[in-house]
């Protein structure tokens, strides 16, 4: 990247960032007025208008790289965060969109990715649907195309989302990942089952049985999807935005006692000290996750690890965080339309990502061999 260029990219980032918290700050004035289980259309259509989707892109494609450098990774974190705070369902949904911009921007060719960038200029969320219903996602050859079988599950925003990257099993070989317009509302089904929070995410499943696609929506080779240290490294937007919803638990608590007039209580004293020490904690290994996922130096298996540490870590810290504040709160915590029970239980399910257990004893096994890197940029 030449000098004024690059100069033009941190300008415009300053600029980005600015734009963003005077929208955080409107945002968080205003009380959670729309029901829980309504997608947050209002949020996200300010976000694309104050040009946060654009901001994703490189810069080659009119963007500021927020995907692809260690700067832009840094303010892709306080965006997550951001937004994590206001609906973790839109942060769900943002960090998705986010993955499929990245995704393609590693393995997809120029073509592709100025294809990219045209449709979801035009159409607005993408999302990444690659959890399989019954039956699994099938790719297979017809003649100068391909035809698709089967359906995604846990498909988040299936009604807002118009493009989807998804994964598809060939006949012989590993997944690959597939771009593919969603638009079709007959092909939308009803998701999983009612979940406990996380409701206004919008969750369904879509049903891809007789689809065609071309060559040049295949991205990347076989197994890219699954390929190291991008697949796990990704992990840490998800720990952003989870952060976000720890912030957002320890403002209510800050504020429900204070509204009561508690504040002052030892016992109350001791759990918000607590809380903040917890929140710190968090935010210190998001940030060490985030500079380990844009690292040129660290081997990958030390930046698999940190990261699934980190995602472990946030977890814990927003565990101990909703146990601290039903204890301070009481039953009024339980309340059902009260934001602190809306964001508890949205940050609860938030949190059940896949195999924990095995991210902890991999990450254990590798730094019991191997010393903790001290350079993580």
């Amino acid at each position: 990247m030449a000098i004024a260029e690059q100069d033009a990219c941190e300008q415009g980032l300053a600029v980005f960032e600015a734009k963003l918290q005077r929208l955080f700050e409107e945002w968080k004035a205003k009380p959670l007025s729309a029901p829980e289980n309504e997608f947050p259309v209002a949020l996200l259509k300010e976000l694309q208008e104050k040009g946060v989707f654009s901001a994703l892109f490189s810069i080659e494609e009119g963007g500021l790289g927020m995907c692809r450098s260690a700067e832009g990774g840094q303010y892709l974190f306080t965006l997550l965060r951001r937004v994590g705070y206001l609906s973790l369902s839109l942060g769900r949904c943002l960090e998705g969109h986010v993955n499929v911009v990245r995704l393609v921007e590693l393995y997809g060719t120029t073509a592709q990715r100025h294809v990219l960038r045209s449709r979801l200029k035009q159409a607005g969320l993408a999302g990444i649907w690659v959890t399989d219903g019954n039956p699994l996602v099938t790719l297979k050859r017809e003649g100068s195309s391909y035809r698709l079988s089967g359906i995604k599950g846990f498909a988040s925003a299936v009604k807002q989302v118009s493009l989807a990257l998804i994964t598809a099993t060939p006949n012989q070989g590993a997944p690959v990942m597939v771009l593919v317009p969603t638009t079709d509302a007959n092909r939308q089904r009803p998701g999983p089952g009612t979940l406990t929070g996380m409701h206004a995410s919008g969750t369904g499943a879509y049903d891809f049985t007789g689809l065609r696609i071309a060559p040049e929506d295949i991205l990347g080779s076989a197994g890219d999807y699954l390929r190291q240290p991008e697949f796990s490294a990704g992990a840490w937007r998800g720990s952003a935005v989870a952060l976000g919803g720890i912030d957002h638990l320890v403002d209510l608590l800050r504020q429900e006692l204070l509204a009561r007039g508690r504040a002052d209580n030892p016992h109350q004293l001791a759990r918000i000290g607590e809380a903040l020490i917890l929140r710190k904690t968090a935010a210190m290994w998001v940030k060490e996750a985030v500079k380990a996922a844009y690292s040129v130096h660290m081997a990958s298996e030390d930046v698999i690890s940190i990261i699934n540490l980190a995602r472990l870590a946030v977890e814990r810290a927003a565990l101990e965080l909703i146990t601290l504040v039903q204890r301070s709160l009481g039953l009024s915590a339980f309340i059902k339309g009260k934001a602190v029970e809306q964001v508890m239980r949205d940050l609860a399910t938030y949190l059940r990502q896949p195999a924990p257990d095995e991210a902890l004893t991999e990450a254990a096994s590798w730094f019991v061999h191997n010393d903790w890197p001290e350079v993580v940029s």
